[in-house]
């Protein structure tokens, strides 16, 4: 048997409206380029033709322009889950031109394999390489794991591969594919450090499910990263002066913990900024996204190993990674996101998670996705799925954005994604905000404590403004979002003033 090898535009001509694609990757790194980009193509001339054209579309987590990019521009997506980060797919989102969907990436395999997401037609998944063996065929992935493994297994009327030149035969190996069993059935998953592989390097499909092969030479979409500065510099070190503090007085092991850490710049420089600190010691991740700053810290020891789903990294430093795989091969596993993500390992390992709040209120509730309660940003992501389930749950934001006039700090989240329950500390580069062990009134005063000065004030006036109202949680609900509302109407949320709003 030869594998039938097929243009991008014929892989997209078999995608019918209606149908619904899954996609390998996770975030830019490891999604399939050509194929949704001549998908885009297809929804543009049978729209112009006066032809219905509309697919679902079901992926690890974010994908790049030429999938979320253009399948939105071409008004082509009815549906789409769980997660986004492009630009154009967010402003369509926002206009309500299609069904978003916002999980939590650990959810999102179970869910297809429960039905709850509706039927899965096809896998569209990058590769590296595929071999044949007797009847079946082995997938090796690329730079995510994703929900490829489920996909694959779900897809009805078949799989199309994108064999991708631009990533090296060298990855092959990076990948351990292992997928959770239907419930009442499932084993546990024996994954007790980091560097611990259980699956297999590849993913096994029988070989009449092959539906094409589209050759082709495309890099990654990936982001650059912002270089650090002042600002996320200070956090990176009162991150790294927190957990110093914890690990000397017993709070944590002096073994230490693994750490996890949220996808972006800001999370990238902290991570980087705890490396650099002598005190910490060499450390392990265990995480979804690996970016760029990691990576060098595994080549300077301080990372001693690292579990993800995703090489969310320049590509400059995923080359690096290919050409040095003597190196990585036995310090660096890819998983799919269910293992990645799973509550159950990350209970049991000790993992400290570092995610980046959007707005975080007095009461220790954060914001990670919507922009004044309404306008979406990206999605929750993977940091419920790490925030609920750590030894240590850290929320890292710079105080203020948009040249001091947003304060991060608030009386109320305008949207809540993850409770004070599950958060122990909040970081600016003001200090860090302890809520472990504190009732909701002290957890306030801690909190205002990080905020930017110029907000400070603000906040004890609202402090004192709720009391009256007394409960367990003081709140004057007719004032609670006066900081949004007059940033909405004034552009600053310094010129705030609550007698407007008090009743």
């Amino acid at each position: 048997m030869t594998f039938r090898k097929i243009t991008a535009a014929e892989a997209a001509s078999l995608i019918k409206d209606g149908d619904t694609i899954g996609l390998s990757g996770f975030t830019p790194a490891g999604t399939p380029k050509s194929i949704p980009a001549e998908i885009a193509k297809v929804a543009v001339a049978e729209h112009e033709a006066g032809r219905p054209f509309k697919i679902n579309i079901m992926t690890g987590a974010s994908t790049g322009q030429s999938c979320d990019g253009d399948l939105s521009n071409a008004q082509a997506i009815n549906f789409r889950a769980p997660y986004t980060t492009n630009a154009d797919f967010r402003k369509h989102v926002n206009n309500n031109e299609l069904a978003y969907s916002d999980l939590n990436l650990s959810n999102i395999a179970t869910q297809l394999r429960q039905g709850y997401l509706g039927k899965v037609d096809w896998a569209i998944i990058e590769a590296c390489e595929v071999e044949l063996v007797g009847n079946k065929v082995h997938i090796y992935l690329t730079a995510a794991g994703g929900i490829s493994p489920t996909v694959c297994r779900l897809a009805q009327k078949g799989i199309l591969i994108e064999l991708n030149a631009f990533h090296s035969k060298n990855c092959m190996g990076l990948h351990d594919v292992y997928e959770i069993e239907d419930h009442p059935y499932r084993k546990p998953i024996m994954i007790m450090k980091a560097s611990d592989r259980i699956g297999k390097p590849y993913v096994e499909v029988d070989a009449d499910r092959i539906m094409g092969i589209v050759e082709c030479n495309i890099p990654d979409e990936a982001r650059a990263f912002k270089d650090a500065d002042p600002i996320t510099t200070q956090i990176g070190q009162n991150v790294a002066d927190f957990l110093v503090a914890n690990m000397r007085n017993g709070k944590i092991p002096p073994t230490f913990l693994n750490l996890q850490s949220g996808v972006g710049s800001g999370a990238n420089a902290v991570l980087g900024a705890l490396g650099q600190c002598p005190e910490v010691p060499n450390f392990n991740i265990y995480t979804e996204v690996l970016q760029d700053a990691p990576v060098q810290l595994m080549r300077e020891g301080r990372v001693l190993s690292a579990s993800t789903c995703s090489l969310t990294v320049t590509n400059e430093c995923l080359q690096g990674i290919y050409d040095d795989m003597s190196f990585f091969k036995d310090k660096l596993v890819l998983r799919p996101s269910e293992i990645s993500n799973c509550p159950e390992v990350i209970a049991r390992i000790g993992v400290c998670s570092l995610n980046t709040a959007i707005e975080a209120d007095i009461y220790g509730h954060v914001n990670s996705t919507k922009i004044c309660g309404t306008k979406m940003m990206n999605g929750i992501g993977g940091s419920a799925d790490f925030t609920n389930n750590a030894y240590l749950s850290i929320f890292t934001c710079g105080s203020t954005t948009k040249g001091d006039a947003i304060s991060s700090i608030v009386p109320f989240c305008s949207h809540v994604d993850h409770t004070s329950h599950f958060i122990d500390a909040i970081i600016t580069e003001y200090g860090v905000a302890d809520l472990r062990g504190k009732s909701s009134m002290q957890k306030a005063e801690e909190v205002i404590k990080v905020a930017h000065p110029d907000y400070r004030p603000l906040l004890r006036d609202y402090l004192k403004y709720a009391e009256k109202f007394k409960g367990h949680t003081h709140h004057c609900l007719s004032a609670a979002f006066a900081m949004h509302d007059t940033f909405l109407r004034k552009g600053d949320m310094r010129l705030t003033d609550l007698a407007e709003y008090i009743k």
